[in-house]
């Protein structure tokens, strides 16, 4: 497989990049992305057979089914991260080690559904908070040292939407291989 194919496999919507600026159209529209996941992710995986969970989007990637389960813990996270950054002094983003709870137990064997489930809860929450945030508030950053990037509340919300499109993409590619 050539570096170009592979990339394109690894990031099909492409690489994320922090937005220099997010305005209030761009950010309504990003967490109408981040509201409408659950049910994309839904759709895409609620009637599915095992086999057709245990799918992956190219050699040595996620199944199907830790794709949906790492998407629900990267909600979770974005989630907590923001209402870290709104409570406490928070500077520096909390970091997991994806590969590992991708794999752990409960990512391999947990229903797809109940991921879905968790998915949809924790983005009920996620938008409340977002659009309760005040102008000041959507700038407040941290640092993000995987990215070596300051990111901004909105330019986090960027980073959420990009996700859920990036991993759906992954679907979408598994599925139909």
């Amino acid at each position: 497989m050539t570096t170009d194919a592979l990339s394109q496999l690894k990031f099909p919507i492409g690489p994320f990049i922090a937005p220099e600026n997010v305005d209030g159209q761009q950010l309504d529209d990003l967490i109408k992305t981040i509201e409408s996941a659950p049910a994309q992710y839904r759709r895409q995986t609620e009637n599915l057979s095992h086999e057709q969970l245990q799918r992956t989007y190219r050699d040595g990637s996620w199944t199907v089914q830790q794709l949906v389960t790492h998407v629900a813990d990267m909600q979770l996270l974005h989630y907590f991260r923001m209402r870290r950054t709104l409570t406490e002094d928070y500077k520096e983003v909390t970091l997991v080690n994806i590969d590992g709870w991708a794999n752990s137990a409960d990512a391999i064997n947990t229903p797809v559904r109940d991921s879905l489930a968790l998915l949809d809860a924790m983005t009920t929450r996620f938008v409340i908070l977002m659009r309760s945030l005040t102008p000041a508030q959507q700038d407040i950053a941290y640092y993000h040292p995987i990215r070596k990037i300051m990111l901004t509340q909105k330019q986090a919300i960027a980073m959420s939407a990009w996700h859920v499109r990036h991993h759906l993409e992954h679907i979408r590619i598994a599925l139909s291989t």
